[in-house]
């Protein structure tokens, strides 16, 4: 089995970024995340945000130097593509591309635009991925805790023949490289990532637990009960896994949940399903699940929002607004 290449500290040199420009385009939470912690890290760094928006005033109110886009990027030695997905093709366009100067590197932090070329990088620039694994709230934490958040890197275009110590730079000026990073591609972190959240993470994970509500609702249980059975303690349960792993959980359930769950998990998950899962990876292979996701936002998003509406709608919704008001600390009326 191939095991890849863990990078720490030892194997970065942030120096390689001193006295460099680097803009950091959005300031969501990857945007402010990596932006603060790449200015604590003593380089120099400029947001570029719409002006006058709440970005734009947060970045101030941060001590970040900021500009518009097409201001930030001119004469960059490093232009960081962190906005969303679904605005970088517009944005890339009309404000990065006309001003990117030749040998920058032009870094992402996902390969969705990159490998199914809504942004097409010019061959006179670096392009490099650095990816935490992480959302940036949680990045920006660990980084003031004095460590760092995992994170893959990615060289997709080499045309300094210095890429790979710049994208290695910038892991290490987010803290990255103090917990350890993971070489990829951008087309294997891009198609790894969509299935990851497709069958798993965001799909996978809410269908199992519909599917599980709507099985004990249907035969008669009360929803508040289901509700805690097949959601509310799901979350002690991806703890446990994410702390030490499978048999790390196993260890630390009762014996009859974890002979339970070894026996019969495989009537859920069944080789249709497994075939299931196969056919969902074909299509981000072969860009389908690209185009659809591609159309919808320039059409608004109104496939994505009703399907939201309707979520929105289950009684399992309902039946959680209310189960997660009795945790909720009340102030007592004075």
């Amino acid at each position: 089995m191939y095991m890849a290449k863990i990078y720490h500290d030892k194997d970065a040199d942030l120096n390689v970024l001193k006295g460099k420009k680097i803009a950091v385009l959005g300031y969501g939470s990857q945007g402010r995340a990596q932006a603060l912690c790449l200015r604590d890290s003593g380089l120099n760094v400029v947001v570029g945000v719409r002006k006058g928006g709440n970005s734009w005033e947060q970045a101030k109110k941060d001590g970040i130097t900021v500009a518009e886009i097409p201001n930030a990027v001119k004469n960059a030695d490093v232009v960081m593509m962190l906005l969303p997905d679904e605005v970088q093709e517009e944005v890339y366009n009309k404000y990065v591309l006309p001003n990117l100067k030749e040998g920058c590197a032009l870094d992402f932090a996902h390969g969705f635009t990159v490998v199914y070329g809504q942004v097409k990088p010019p061959k006179n620039v670096d392009v490099i991925m650095v990816a935490p694994k992480s959302p940036g709230k949680r990045e920006r934490e660990v980084f003031l805790e004095g460590f760092g958040v995992p994170a893959l890197i990615a060289v997709e275009q080499d045309y300094t023949g210095h890429a790979k110590e710049i994208v290695l730079a910038l892991a290490k000026g987010i803290g990255s490289t103090r917990a350890g990073v993971i070489e990829t591609t951008f087309h294997e972190e891009a198609t790894s990532d969509l299935f990851g959240e497709q069958a798993v993470l965001c799909g996978g994970v809410t269908g199992l637990i519909l599917a599980g509500f709507d099985t004990l609702v249907k035969r008669g249980y009360q929803p508040e009960l289901a509700y805690f059975e097949c959601l509310h303690e799901l979350k002690l349960i991806v703890d446990l896994i994410q702390a030490g792993g499978l048999v790390h959980m196993w260890k630390n359930v009762s014996n009859t949940a974890e002979f339970g769950g070894l026996t019969q998990r495989d009537y859920i998950i069944t080789e249709e399903t497994r075939k299931a899962m196969d056919k969902m990876l074909d299509k981000i292979l072969s860009g389908e699940f690209s185009k659809e996701w591609i159309a919808d936002w320039k059409n608004g998003l109104k496939r994505m929002k009703e399907l939201e509406k309707q979520e929105s709608e289950r009684l399992i919704e309902v039946v959680g607004r209310e189960i997660r008001s009795l945790f909720e600390m009340k102030k007592e009326s004075e």
